[in-house]
């Protein structure tokens, strides 16, 4: 007898049971009783694209198997990854308890860690001073700083392949696209590094003490480091002049623009930012409106 008994067959299936309890809490309770951990009723966390459930004082991320049509793999492998490295540079993350697969209905990869006891970043920046976001900006930088270092190639992904580049921005117009194509290809980015890639205000944490934890690394690649600062300035802060104070010092204006600009045209989550924070597809023709748009954003 199966301990998962939802069917999968698509994204869709995926998408109607990732975040039950009812369906996930027998695999999660048999996955915990495998790595010798106490059983704890589950809790619902932030969702995001996995199955994720505190369970006491732990977090159990189960992924979603292929047949779902997203394999789910290769994130857990990053996520895995980049987890352990943080753990041994004494980065702020959660630790890293246990990992492996479980051969149910279906093969299900997991991913287990302390539970970290505090706000997402989110929600406590709207009790915040413009002194604390000045603080709490200079300690994600520190983090950063810690994190963003070379590294080992650690997935498959390259941000500077035809193939990766190309697949975004598909809503822009045709004389933007092939401005950004040819701007990436000849401006000269610096060295890969490690990126989180996804540090956003639901991904990081404060403790009760005040401590900023990083989550959630399946995002994680080697690329410039304006690859990160671009979405933390503008995705993470939305050009908070305090916050971004906090991060990026005295910076100038035109310094800013520039790592923003740089960044979020080879970002992953590129296109959605800039239609989310920055203005509509149609309103760029050229890579100089964007440059326009982002310096009026920092003028607010």
């Amino acid at each position: 007898m199966n301990l998962f008994n939802e069917k999968i067959n698509n994204w869709q299936d995926w998408g109607r049971v990732f975040q039950s309890i009812h369906a996930f809490e027998p695999l999660a309770k048999y996955i915990m009783s495998k790595e010798s951990l106490p059983q704890a009723e589950l809790k619902n966390l932030t969702p995001g694209t996995n199955a994720v459930f505190r369970a006491g004082d732990y977090v159990i991320k189960i992924f979603a198997p292929k047949e779902s049509g997203n394999d789910q793999t290769p994130d857990m492998k990053t996520e895995i990854y980049a987890s352990r490295r943080a753990n041994l540079l004494g980065i702020s993350a959660p630790k890293v308890i246990a990992d492996g697969f479980v051969q149910d209905k279906y093969l299900f990869g997991y991913l287990i860690t302390e539970y970290i006891n505090g706000r997402e970043f989110i929600d406590a920046e709207k009790d915040m001073t413009a002194l604390m976001k000045v603080e709490a900006g200079r300690n994600l930088r520190n983090i950063a700083d810690a994190m963003n270092t070379p590294c080992e190639r650690f997935n498959d992904i390259d941000i500077f392949s035809d193939s990766y580049v190309t697949s975004r921005f598909t809503e822009f117009p045709e004389s933007f696209r092939h401005e950004r194509l040819s701007y990436i290809r000849n401006h000269r980015y610096s060295e890969s590094v490690f990126v989180h890639g996804d540090l956003f205000g639901d991904n990081v944490l404060i403790s009760d003490s005040g401590k900023l934890y990083i989550i959630d690394f399946a995002d994680a690649v080697k690329a410039p480091i304006c690859y990160e600062h671009a979405l933390v300035a503008v995705d993470f802060f939305r050009f908070d002049k305090h916050l971004i104070k906090g991060f990026f010092g005295d910076m100038g204006r035109e310094e800013l623009i520039e790592i923003c600009f740089n960044g979020i045209l080879i970002h992953n989550f590129g296109y959605g930012v800039i239609k989310e924070h920055i203005g509509r597809p149609e309103e760029f023709r050229c890579l100089d409106d964007l440059r326009k748009k982002m310096y009026e954003k920092t003028m607010l």
